[in-house]
Order: C-alpha cells, then structure tokens, then sequence
C-alpha cells in the first residue's frame, strides 16, 4: 500500500503545493497528490495550480491571516521557479 509519503515522493510537486491544492479544493492530502500530479503533467495544468496557490492567497488575506498568507507566497514563489510554464496564460 502506498503511504502519502510514497506518493509526493512520485509527484512532481512539493508538499506544500500539494496542500495548497488541497486547501483549494478541499480534499485530503491524498487526492489533491494525485489531482495534482495529473494537472502538472497537462499543458493548462501548471497555470491552473497556480491559479489555486494565487486563491488561496486571496483567501488568507480576506481571512486576515498574514502568516498564512506569507507561507503561500513563498510556496507561489517555489512553485513558480520550478514550473516556468505555470506563468502561461491559461488557469
């Protein structure tokens, strides 16, 4: 059986991106993994993982939640120098 270590191990996302995907979405750690290693392997899915990440930020800042909303700006930041393509337009 595999352990929600073993599949952000196979993603190519880290953990944190994979938890803003799943506060977005709100679903558990383990599909937001396995939706996030779908969409990062699609041509819009980078931009619309970003398009998340920058959501979930709104949220936080709505929600007055300055830490939070930093820790999501530097997974934006990590995201985005990993995933070039997440700058597409689409998402």
């Amino acid at each position: 059986m595999l352990t929600i270590k073993d599949c952000l191990a196979l993603c190519d996302l880290s953990e944190e991106e994979i938890d803003a995907i799943a506060e977005h979405e709100h679903l558990p750690e383990m599909i937001a993994a396995e939706l996030g290693n779908y969409l990062i392997h699609t041509p819009d899915g980078a931009p619309r993982i970003r398009r998340m990440i920058v959501d979930d930020i709104a949220q936080a800042r709505a929600a007055d939640d300055a830490a939070h909303m930093a820790k999501l700006v530097a997974v934006l930041r990590h995201f985005i120098e990993n995933h070039a393509e997440a700058m597409n337009r689409s998402g």
